[in-house]
Parts: C-alpha cells; sequence; structure tokens
C-alpha cells in the first residue's frame, strides 16, 4: 500500500515530532520518505511484525502507539510494543481492533502484543466518553462557583484530575454513569505536574491554569509533555491574572477577580482555557480564533449555556 500526509500542523503548542511515529513504521517494514512537505509511506511487500520500542524523551507517544497499533493488526507474523501508551483511549482502540478481528493483549499495559491477522471485519463499537472534555466541564463548575451533573463521565479514567480538583476544593461525588461536580468555598492553591497517563494530562494545564489564577495563594504548573504549550499565559494575563512563565513552570500568583478582555485562542485547550476564564471573569470577554475550540468540543456554548452561560458565537 501506499499513503500521504501532510507535514503535522494543528495547535500551536511547541514542538510535535513524528519521528517516533515512523520510527515504528519503519521497524515494521515502510519504507517512508519526505517529499515537498507531505510525508510519502509505502510498503509494496506488506508488513511484517517485530519488537519495538516507542519511548520518546517526553514519555510514551499516544498517537504514535495507535498507529503502530493498527498497521501491527494486518502485518505478518508478531509484533511487541514496548513503552506503549497506556491512555484509554488506546485500550478502547485496541478493544475496538480485537472486536474487528484483531488478536492484542496486554490492553491497558505498556507492553502489547499482536498477532497479525489477514484481515479485520466490520463492527460496532461504542468509543468511551471524552475525558478531557468532561475534564473541562468540571473546571467550568469550579471556576464559576457551580454545581455541574456530568452524565456519561468515567471518573476510573481521571483519578489525577479528581485528586486535583479534591486538593483545589472542589466536591466531586460519583452519580450513576456520571458524576456531581461543585465548589462552594475558596479555590485553594495547588502544584501540578503533567504526565502520560494515569498522570495529570497535559490536555487539562490551561483549563486548571485558568482555575488557578483566581486561587487563594501560589501554584505552580510544570509542563512535561509540551514544555513550550503556554501561549495562553499572556492571554490570561490580559484579563488580570498573575502568571509568570520560568522555561516550563509557570508560577500562579491568585488574584480576587478577573477583568474581561479580547484574547486570541491560539490552539485548542487554550480557547477552552479563555472560555472558562471569561465565564468567571467580570465584564465582556471576546475569545477570537474560535475555530481552534470547535476540532475538540461540539458547539460548547450550547453545551455550557443551558447551564447559566452567556456565551453567543459571532461571525467577523
Amino acid at each position: 500500500g501506499r499513503a500521504k500526509v501532510s507535514m503535522p500542523g494543528g495547535c500551536a503548542i511547541g514542538d510535535r515530532p513524528v519521528d517516533i511515529h515512523l520510527r515504528g513504521l519503519r521497524e515494521l517494514g515502510a519504507q517512508i520518505r519526505l517529499e515537498n512537505g507531505y510525508i510519502v509511506a509505502e510498503a509494496h511487500k506488506g508488513l511484517a511484525g517485530k519488537d519495538i520500542f516507542l519511548g520518546g524523551p517526553f514519555g510514551s507517544t499516544v498517537l504514535g502507539t495507535a498507529n503502530v497499533l493498527m498497521a501491527a493488526t494486518l502485518a505478518k507474523g508478531q509484533t511487541v510494543i514496548e513503552s506503549a501508551a497506556c491512555e484509554p483511549e488506546i485500550a478502547d482502540l485496541a478493544n475496538c481492533l480485537n472486536k474487528m478481528g484483531a488478536k492484542i493483549t496486554g490492553i491497558g499495559s505498556p507492553r502489547l502484543i499482536i498477532e497479525g491477522v489477514r484481515q479485520l471485519q466490520p463492527t460496532e463499537f461504542r468509543v468511551i466518553p471524552d475525558r478531557i472534555e468532561a475534564g473541562t466541564f468540571m473546571v467550568a463548575a469550579a471556576i464559576t462557583a457551580g454545581q455541574l451533573r456530568l452524565e456519561h463521565c468515567r471518573l476510573d479514567g481521571m483519578m489525577a484530575v479528581v485528586d486535583r480538583l479534591r486538593n483545589i476544593g472542589v466536591t466531586i461525588d460519583s452519580a450513576g454513569d456520571g458524576c456531581v461536580v461543585a465548589r462552594s468555598g475558596p479555590i485553594r492553591p495547588a502544584d501540578i505536574t503533567t504526565q502520560p497517563f494515569p498522570g495529570f494530562p497535559t490536555d487539562l494545564q490551561a483549563q486548571f491554569m485558568a482555575l488557578l489564577a483566581l486561587g487563594e495563594g501560589n501554584s505552580v504548573i510544570i509542563e512535561k509533555i509540551f514544555p513550550d504549550r503556554f501561549m495562553h499565559v499572556a492571554e490570561l494575563n490580559r484579563m488580570a491574572a498573575n502568571l509568570r512563565k520560568e522555561g516550563p513552570v509557570v508560577i500562579i500568583a491568585g488574584v480576587k477577580k478577573l477583568m474581561g478582555a479580547a484574547v486570541m485562542a491560539s490552539d485548542l485547550r487554550a480557547s477552552a482555557a479563555l472560555v472558562l476564564a471569561g465565564l468567571a471573569a467580570e465584564g465582556v470577554t471576546t475569545v477570537n480564533r474560535v475555530y481552534h475550540i470547535d476540532r475538540g468540543y461540539e458547539r460548547i456554548e450550547e453545551r455550557l449555556n443551558p447551564v447559566g452561560a452567556k456565551i453567543s458565537r459571532e461571525s467577523i
């Protein structure tokens, strides 16, 4: 087969190399080259199973694991992926592939074993809920001192998030297949370090920064997955936050209130953080470049307005 895709783009969160993805596919027998800004991969003789180490300087690669896992299901022989990502989304993908006829064991662990099969079959499969969207709505309840009931929210994949929220002063109680999130007291300061799963997810770093900007004291956030993922710091400071960036660390001195301002979204999760900050700020906040947020949240204003938010989308 043959595939041709453009080099990575998307959110402005710093360097996003795909070298581990490509290394894994090369180990399986793909021939890969760069051609006019595109990555071209070919495997005219098919792929063959192999033992592959997918660790990188900042830990495991989630999408790299997904790409190699999918390719290995149809490779000849056995593939062993060491240092595989353990995120719930990878386990869910593996379960889906198994339902389609793949033979994958070690699901949920950093060692996946795949026995190649000749073909996969169509199936119906319900994917797990989006834990990052759920975490964003949890912060929405916390930053506004409100209460939200979240349905289809699996807390077992969000223990690091729940731990930090409870430490900050937010109550989270299981309710059916979801939970009830509320805050009535002050926002306590907290220290957060992003890590691969089951650690604190980098995709909730910006949202928690907005929350801690209103904390009673000093907080520290250390970004260990994407050390340059701090484009939202300057925008939150425009809203009267008191944030100081020092390399991969942001020191947060809590303020009593945020002020509405015109801000610019730089990436998907920063967009959500600015919306959350706007919910808690005095006055009107205008978030520009909201096309970023639409890639991860389906009409977020239609989800938040029914529970008390005042968000309107305007074309400029």
